[in-house]
């Protein structure tokens, strides 16, 4: 390594203790969102349509509801949810004169376009019906908005380079292989590298409490780096994906996404020429002409959004291409005023940079490898959890030993 053992040490301490308390809380509330489907179906039954066996209106047709229920609305995308089931229509509405909106989130009847209830997405002070709403954003933004996502992307950027760095903590250190030659010398018996990396490996169970707790922290972190490098990496991913992780990943893959190929418009789109339903029929040819060229099928639509920095729709379905258990990402996204395709992307097979990042999308969320792969998903939280209050605990340890050192080396030098 470039610097001493030492200074890594001290900089693995210091990066995991400032890390740690925003680790405890996204874990935590991680491991809820693994079951964000099933929980917010529980909570708000009324949210749901029982009428499985009938088709389900277009996304033009929703987008005609919304606008009659809400003359005022300006729809930013409309989401059919893929196989979980809400239907949802996300607004923004004009601000009253204290500058607040009531609502940003209108549930729909999927089958009959029928308004099952709003909510200011996120906000628990309208009750339980937001409680899996506060979550994510708690999960996602700290509930500082653009600012928590900054705060957790530079989290997650540590994060990832924290792994290396722990990691290389663990493996055997040099000064002891001089000691070993010492040894050999002196005709002792000397052990592998591999040997003296293996207590690393382990949980001595019936030891004392700090040298538990360090097993607890040095093991689980190794038997499970490659899961935590992912979670790491992948929340760059949700939080920096148009810098630090379209940066990083053009490096060394071919990645194309709209922040990639698509500038930001002088001004924020407020008006387009294509209404939401002529969109929504523009959105349905040029994806049929994108499963042809790739020659995949359209399973079932997820969703429109209109990008008004961008001035596109964008325009996505679940596709033969996808991996995920849920929704999907087959995307087509085109000019918002003239219908015009901009971009086209798959899933995998595309280009090697948004497949590796479809499945850090998909492992991060828990949609891959159905309820097994969730269950682990929501364990994770709580091993991510206990790798952050052990290292706190180790970090405390070795703050009252240098401090105890301090005193007896101040009291000595009194006494002289």
């Amino acid at each position: 390594m470039i610097f001493k053992r030492s200074l890594w040490l001290v900089i693995h301490r210091w990066a995991g203790l400032i890390m740690s308390l925003l680790l405890i809380v996204v874990a935590l509330t991680g491991s809820l969102l693994a079951f964000h489907s099933e929980l917010e179906r529980l909570i708000n039954p009324q949210f749901y349509s029982d009428e499985d066996d009938r088709d389900t209106l277009d996304i033009g047709t929703l987008a005609a509801q919304v606008e009659q229920i809400v003359p005022d609305a300006q729809i930013n995308s409309i989401f059919l949810e893929g196989n979980q089931g809400l239907t949802f229509a996300m607004v923004r509405m004009p601000a009253t004169s204290d500058g607040y909106t009531d609502f940003d989130q209108l549930i729909l009847n999927p089958h009959t376009g029928e308004e099952l209830g709003r909510r200011k997405f996120g906000a628990i002070s309208q009750g339980m019906t937001n409680f899996m709403p506060f979550i994510y954003k708690l999960h996602y933004t700290l509930l500082l908005d653009k600012i928590g996502v900054w705060i957790l992307g530079v989290c997650a950027a540590l994060w990832t380079i924290d792994c290396f760095v722990g990691f290389y903590l663990t493996l055997p250190a040099r000064n002891k292989v001089k000691r070993e030659i010492n040894h050999n010398y002196l005709g002792s018996s000397s052990k592998s590298w591999w040997q003296r990396w293996q207590p690393a490996w382990k949980i001595r169970l019936g030891a004392s409490f700090n040298k538990l707790n360090f097993d607890l922290h040095r093991a689980n972190g190794l038997w499970l780096w490659i899961i935590l490098l992912m979670f790491a990496w992948s929340s760059v991913y949700m939080n920096m994906w148009d810098s630090v992780y379209t940066w990083a990943t053009r490096v060394v893959l071919e990645y194309r996404a709209p922040w990639t190929e698509i500038a930001k418009l002088p001004a924020p789109l407020q008006k387009t020429e294509l209404s939401w339903r002529e969109a929504n029929i523009v959105g349905q040819r040029l994806m049929a002409e994108h499963a042809q060229a790739h020659q995949i099928s359209v399973e079932k639509v997820v969703g429109m959004k209109l990008d008004r920095e961008r001035g596109i729709y964008n325009y996505t379905v679940r596709s033969s291409r996808d991996i995920q258990d849920r929704r999907g990402v087959t995307r087509v996204y085109f000019d918002a005023n003239t219908g015009e395709l901009r971009l086209a992307t798959l899933p995998i097979g595309q280009w090697n940079g948004n497949t590796v990042t479809s499945w850090l999308y998909a492992l991060h969320m828990g949609n891959v490898f159905g309820l097994t792969w969730r269950i682990f998903v929501c364990v994770m939280g709580f091993v991510i959890t206990l790798l952050s209050i052990t290292g706190i605990v180790i970090w405390m340890k070795k703050r009252q030993a240098r401090q105890i050192s301090h005193l007896i080396v101040t009291s000595s030098r009194s006494s002289n």
